[in-house]
């Protein structure tokens, strides 16, 4: 059997991601086809998350949450978890209030970033996969 390498307090200080994703109704695709794409939303947190060293270890997808839910706080680690969103845009969707979370995470020693890139452009053949991924998931269509 092999040893894992590092010493416990090095593995137990690996950044762990919370990635937000915005719940929004497929009815609003043509307004917004980004705040409904949730896993553009996914792979745009998990991008940043590659690039620093960190670990995605949850996805959330959730819309108007309040801040103080235990969803969002489930295993978070005070001074070392980091919550990461798309943008502040996806992040009012999906909590009830920016400033209240914003708040609950200096409180309890967590950070919160936003990814901060420019949204994908959305043509009709995109616009149409996420409407054939989101619409049909109990049909076996599995999004590719």
């Amino acid at each position: 059997m092999g040893q894992l390498r590092g010493s416990p307090d090095a593995l137990a200080a690996v950044v762990r991601v919370t990635a937000i994703a915005s719940l929004t109704p497929l009815e609003e695709l043509e307004a917004d086809p980004f705040l409904v794409d949730s896993r553009s939303q996914h792979a745009m947190c998990a991008r940043w998350a590659a690039e620093r060293g960190y670990v995605i270890a949850r996805e959330l997808l959730v819309g108007g949450l309040r801040f103080d839910h235990c969803a969002l706080w489930d295993g978070v680690r005070p001074g070392v978890d980091v919550f990461v969103a798309p943008s502040l845009r996806v992040l009012r969707r999906a909590v009830s209030s920016v400033e209240a979370f914003t708040a609950e995470c200096v409180r309890r020693g967590v950070r919160v970033e936003t990814v901060g890139r420019a949204e994908p452009s959305y043509d009709a053949q995109m616009k149409a996969r996420v409407h054939r991924r989101l619409s049909m998931p109990t049909a076996g269509y599995d999004g590719r």
